[in-house]
């Protein structure tokens, strides 16, 4: 783009110097014709605005330079029982990390020893300080206000959270947008026609009789305001100043092809667990199913004591059975049966029976052979006497699969899950050595945002669709309480892509929002993936965008972002192309073919450098985006 300068200030420089030897030789006349100021003022006008711009532009990265500022330089270890300052960057995985009041935390890790408030705001955006205690997850970058802290560290240099946003900020900060080709093809096009128009005017002026000088100041005059720099500027820097915008809201963009393709989405599909909502269910109901005599050898459960035990859940065993028998063993059995399978898996819903077994202080079985089924349960063989036992937990399905009897106990659990699904539960069925022992319910609550940000997105225009592995009354109860209307229930992870590519297929534009590694399929399919800050890796690796502060509200924001970053993007297009059109004509000599003046090609030199500040001041304005 800088080839139109170049040519306008070589042919002027080149003139001037071949006026300057025939002034030498004793034709005195040429000095009429020597363009040495014209060359040195137009580069230097150039370079004023190119000055300006850089400056622009480095108030637009203003977001990475405050991310970095938060990175501390050293830290306090603990070493052998004394204390060691040491550069950050030496501090590796399970070093102990003393973090004393009021500094900033080096690295992410895990509370070992004290306790205190964390101000996270530079990653949630919340004001409000969280309670740390031993357990308790830090972030690098995180100011500790007043106890004294000892911590483990788990990730460190580039895998920690504020590294990976850096990374992120900068990459999209860099990337090209689609929409930035547009910008190099007309420039293809319109730096070859503008030399011709320049040659064509001079060529022009020079056969009407006004002679050399003035001919090449039109040739000068037309090259220097067609540069087509604000062309050149109108895209990166609206992408720079959004996304960089964007970061200080705890949105990421990972590329300027994700935040260009995220003005599109007319529909937003959504997962239930995490997602909509906390993805911190709670264990809320024990059932067990009653048994037929025989079935089960009492005998063999280490802590039966003849009774019910009495806990904090809310459990409940039928004492009038099909069979005419009681349940023959206590609720924490079948708790504790379930706890020592789940413990092996990483979904909420296995954490939440784990969680439920640790506050009862149950202690866990062995287990061996686990095996995984996404989407529908868990199995594997637990010895808890002489004899190993094929242990089951999931879905209805899932026991089906595992051709579990469908006799009484069954269907009576059947019946007691479908009253819990209506109330918006997932229920997981267990069963021991192909028989069905009862049900554990599972409660997850929603997000205090979820309800509003699906308003919001109704309110935009934006479709929203609910794609759950749960069961369809579930999946149908949390769809309700915040208003989503089209529900796709029962689903398989592998699925949830097909569900994806069906609703693009429909003509909309997609946007999936999830946060598990069942999530990461649809993800990738979807025209946009939005990963919820608080998943899992892969999904974050999967998604195009990452909320940092996992607020559903922040899906229309990240939305709206994108739109204004197109818009802004497309008025520094029209701009900078109209101005160049209307422009060249001026620096061609039509208004001085009526009259008028020939513009100064210092003067055209000023107007383009104007031109391409403009663009950028125009795409500054999206650093003061509130949402």
């Amino acid at each position: 783009m800088d080839s139109l300068i170049a040519i306008g200030t070589s042919a002027a420089l080149l003139y001037s110097l071949y006026e300057t030897i025939r002034l030498f030789l004793g034709a005195h006349h040429g000095s009429h014709g020597l363009y040495y100021e014209t060359a040195a003022t137009i580069i230097t006008l150039i370079l004023l605005g190119k000055t300006l711009e850089n400056r622009s532009k480095g108030r637009a990265s203003e977001a990475i330079k405050k991310l970095m500022r938060l990175r501390p330089k050293t830290a306090l270890i603990i070493r052998e029982g004394r204390e060691f300052e040491v550069p950050v960057e030496f501090i590796n995985p399970g070093d102990r990390v003393l973090v004393k009041p009021g500094t900033t935390i080096p690295v992410d890790g895990m509370v070992v020893e004290g306790s205190s408030s964390v101000d996270e705001s530079m990653l949630t955006g919340e004001s409000l300080p969280v309670e740390k205690g031993t357990g308790s997850p830090v972030y690098g970058g995180t100011l500790n206000n007043q106890g004294i802290l000892v911590i483990e560290a788990t990730k460190v240099g580039s895998e920690s959270l504020l590294s990976q946003i850096i990374h992120l900020v900068e990459t999209a900060q860099g990337s090209r947008a689609p929409i930035a080709r547009l910008a190099d093809q007309v420039s293809g096009v319109f730096v070859p026609i503008v030399v011709a128009i320049a040659l064509l005017s001079a060529l022009a002026w020079y056969l009407a009789g006004q002679g050399i000088f003035f001919s090449l100041s039109v040739l000068v005059a037309v090259l220097t305001i067609a540069c087509p720099c604000a062309l050149g500027l109108a895209t990166p820097t609206a992408i720079m100043v959004g996304s960089g915008r964007a970061a200080e809201l705890g949105i990421l963009f990972k590329s300027g092809e994700a935040l260009e393709r995220a003005h599109t989405i007319n529909l937003v599909a959504l997962d239930k667990t995490g997602t909509i909502t906390e993805g911190k269910p709670r264990l809320a109901d024990l059932w067990i199913a009653p048994q037929e005599k025989g079935l089960f050898d009492i005998n063999s459960v280490p802590e039966f004591n003849g009774r019910s035990a009495q806990g904090s859940l809310q459990t409940s065993s039928s004492e009038e059975t099909l069979t005419g028998e009681a349940p023959v063993f206590p609720e924490t059995w079948l708790l504790r049966l379930a706890a020592s399978l789940e413990k092996a898996s990483e979904h909420p819903l296995a954490s939440a029976i784990v969680q439920a077994a640790q506050e009862q202080k149950l202690e866990l079985l062995p287990v061996q052979d686990v095996q995984a089924y996404p989407g529908k349960g868990i199995e594997g063989t637990v010895a808890y006497d002489a004899t190993p036992h094929t242990l089951l937990v999931g879905n209805r399905l899932f026991l089906e699969e595992k051709a579990i009897p469908q006799n009484e106990a069954f269907m009576a659990g059947m019946l007691k899950a479908e009253t819990l699904y209506r109330e918006g539960k997932t229920v997981l069925h267990v069963a021991l050595d192909g028989q069905y022992l009862g049900l554990l319910a599972v409660a997850d609550t929603l997000r205090p945002t979820s309800k509003g940000a699906i308003e919001h997105l109704k309110a935009a225009g934006i479709t929203t669709v609910l794609i759950s592995g749960d069961h369809r009354h579930t999946a149908e109860a949390i769809a309700a309480q915040v208003g989503i209307e089209r529900v796709f229930a029962e689903v398989l992870p592998q699925d949830k892509a097909a569900i994806i590519q069906e609703l693009k297929k429909e003509g909309l534009r997609v946007a999936m929002v999830g946060d598990g590694i069942n999530d990461a399929p649809a993800l990738a399919s979807a025209d946009v993936g939005i990963a919820i800050g608080a998943g899992t890796d892969i999904a974050m690796e999967s998604a195009d965008i990452v909320l940092v502060h996992s607020d559903p509200r922040d899906i229309l924001t990240a939305l709206q972002i994108s739109r204004r970053v197109m818009r802004t993007i497309k008025q520094n297009l029209f701009w900078a192309f109209a101005y160049n059109v209307m422009g060249i004509p001026i620096a061609a000599g039509l208004l001085h073919v009526f009259g008028g003046p020939l513009l100064n090609p210092m003067l055209a030199a000023a107007a383009m450098s104007f031109s391409s500040v403009s663009v950028v001041l125009n795409a500054l304005r999206l650093r003061y985006y509130r949402g």
